[in-house]
């Protein structure tokens, strides 16, 4: 009996090590399961912000390029603005109306309209070409102060052929610079004491104090008749606008026939040498 007691007490022994076994094994069986169950989160929310910052790049060019778009209007336009008046070089003053896009060869392109009042004309002027063609705002009051002063110096004819002078007329009313169509007006003018003017110098006189009186009008808020009596005020305190006497006729008379004789020589020695 005792045999059999202490046989049994053995077994009980040995059943109690094997389950202790067991539940260590168990216990470490769950803890590694739980420490993976543990991690797997961890790598999906770490791996959730990598793939959502890519997607986020593409939005940033198309948020950029309406505002490059809105910066270009600007500077095409130089400033400008509807109902302002300008000065176009080849037409004098006139009044932007609207600014138009027109579809040309399948381009959009942006236009002034300008009209030009007097001479019932309308043109449209593409805004990016505006510095090319020379168009310009109006004069301010200190540079048609200085236009009006230049009108008072003296006149400064060169002692060249007709032709020639009137080319350098004609370039100077249409530069659009005020400055130098008053001195246009001022080197042609002639007083009821001098000379009549001949045709062309005529029409050149006419161009010349038509865009200068219009810019004036403009400028100074009066009319184009107010203007134009302004000018010959000044002209007329031109130290030249005296009648002549007859010993300077003459004197002049005879520069201009040195002068005609110099330019026909010139113009034999360039077809000799031709």
């Amino acid at each position: 009996m005792p045999e059999k007691t202490a046989k049994t007490a053995a077994k009980a022994s040995a059943a109690k090590t094997t389950l202790a076994k067991d539940s260590v094994a168990k216990d470490s069986v769950a803890k590694t399961v739980t420490a993976k169950a543990a991690a797997a989160p961890k790598a999906t929310k770490t791996a959730l912000p990598a793939a959502a910052a890519p997607a986020a790049k593409p939005a940033a060019p198309a948020a950029a390029a309406p505002r490059v778009e809105e910066k270009k209007l600007p500077t095409q336009r130089q400033g400008f603005k509807t109902n302002e008046f300008v000065v176009y070089p080849a037409h004098g003053v006139g009044q932007i109306l609207a600014i138009e896009e027109q579809e040309i060869a399948g381009a959009k392109l942006e236009l002034f309209v300008i009209n030009f009042i007097k001479d019932k004309m309308t043109l449209r002027v593409p805004t990016a070409k505006v510095a090319n063609v020379g168009m310009r705002k109006l004069s301010d009051p200190a540079l048609v102060k200085k236009a009006l002063e230049t009108l008072k110096g003296r006149a400064r004819v060169k002692r060249t052929m007709w032709s020639r002078r009137a080319q350098e007329y004609e370039a100077k009313i249409n530069s659009g610079d005020i400055v130098a169509i008053a001195e246009v007006v001022r080197d042609l003018y002639r007083s009821e004491s001098q000379p009549e003017q001949s045709y062309s110098e005529r029409q050149l006189y006419e161009a010349a104090l038509d865009r200068l009186s219009r810019e004036i009008a403009v400028v100074q808020h009066s009319t184009e008749t107010e203007a134009v009596k302004e000018i010959e005020t000044q002209l007329a305190k031109s130290p030249r606008r005296g009648a002549k006497t007859e010993a300077d006729a003459v004197a002049e008379g005879e520069a201009d026939a040195e002068g005609d004789d110099i330019d026909g020589d010139d113009t034999a020695v360039a077809d000799e040498a031709a």
